[in-house]
């Protein structure tokens, strides 16, 4: 599995808060739920998201926004919306239910599509473990991408779809925005060349990837410089001085970091045992593998799987 699926592994909209809004001026969408992730696609029209820190990001037509969580922000029409009398919708669905009604979402939902009104679809995203968190420590707090007119086309009419009253219908909604988070986080990391995380850069790179896909898929094998190497079809002195200058670190700290990486999603998500986990990392023992993972996370294994139950 490549990195970028393994870390999605951990969130996913199951159930989520999913709404087709046609909102018409002056209007605000304060968003409540705490999501580690919360997606919002402009359709028709525009907004400006407002962010704690006092941030404001405008989006137009055609822009997927994924906003960071936990922390709650709004969405208006103008950033003055917030100062003046104003229609204000809620989102707040992880808080305590695992879902939304029609109802709680203060009135946003499907609806014709007056002239001048704004059309977004947003979700939220739930995480499950801790397997998300490197992800999210890649992401800015809000990232956008700019759709073509087709995709927005495409999308409107997949979740009207979708939206009906049917069977399966939050289903095909949750499968629709974790296949449209996984398409916006790769156009974005495309675009941002060098500031997009080493793991990523290197899956783009011909020589680096095969190693890449080959470690990520057997994470517990002997790895080494020269098998890592001979995966790429190249010397061991290229690969090397290849994958510090683009990864940003020598190949073996790399794979020390994601093995540590992977340790604290088993400690912290499994009732595995140390040595289990050890060898699921690729340690020969539990000794080894406690040392090295207090070495890196300043706890051992237990007392990281302590803190985080």
């Amino acid at each position: 599995m490549d990195p970028l699926s393994s870390l999605l592994s951990g969130i996913r909209a199951e159930g989520s808060v999913v709404s087709h809004a046609v909102l018409t001026a002056p209007w605000t969408i304060r968003f409540a739920d705490g999501a580690p992730l919360t997606m919002v696609s402009v359709l028709r029209g525009q907004g400006t998201l407002l962010l704690p820190d006092g941030t404001e990001r405008a989006i137009g037509a055609g822009d997927t926004a994924i906003v960071r969580g936990p922390e709650p922000f709004h969405l208006a029409d103008h950033p003055a919306t917030v100062h003046r009398p104003h229609v204000e919708y809620e989102i707040a669905c992880f808080t305590a239910r695992t879902e939304c009604t029609a109802q709680e979402l203060g009135g946003i939902r499907w609806s014709a599509d007056p002239e001048g009104a704004t059309a977004l679809i947003v979700g939220a995203y739930r995480a499950s473990g801790h397997r998300h968190e490197r992800l999210l420590r890649a992401l800015p707090p809000v990232l956008v991408v700019n759709e073509d007119a087709e995709v927005c086309a495409w999308l409107e009419s997949a979740a009207a779809d979708a939206a009906q009253i049917s069977a399966g219908s939050q289903a095909l909604m949750d499968r629709l925005l974790d296949w449209a988070l996984v398409c916006t986080l790769r156009n974005w990391f495309d675009q941002a060349g060098a500031d997009a995380p080493g793991w990523y850069r290197g899956l783009a790179d011909p020589v680096l990837s095969p190693a890449l896909q080959a470690f990520h898929a057997r994470p517990a094998d002997t790895w080494t410089v020269a098998s890592l190497a001979a995966q790429a079809g190249v010397s061991r002195a290229l690969f090397a001085k290849r994958f510090t200058r683009l990864m940003g670190r020598p190949p073996l700290a790399y794979l020390t970091e994601c093995r540590m990486d992977e340790a604290e999603a088993f400690l912290a998500d499994t009732d595995l045992s140390i040595a289990q986990i050890a060898k699921s990392v690729g340690y020969a023992d539990a000794f080894g593998f406690s040392a090295a993972f207090k070495r890196h996370k300043g706890l051992s294994p237990s007392s990281f799987r302590a803190a985080a139950a």
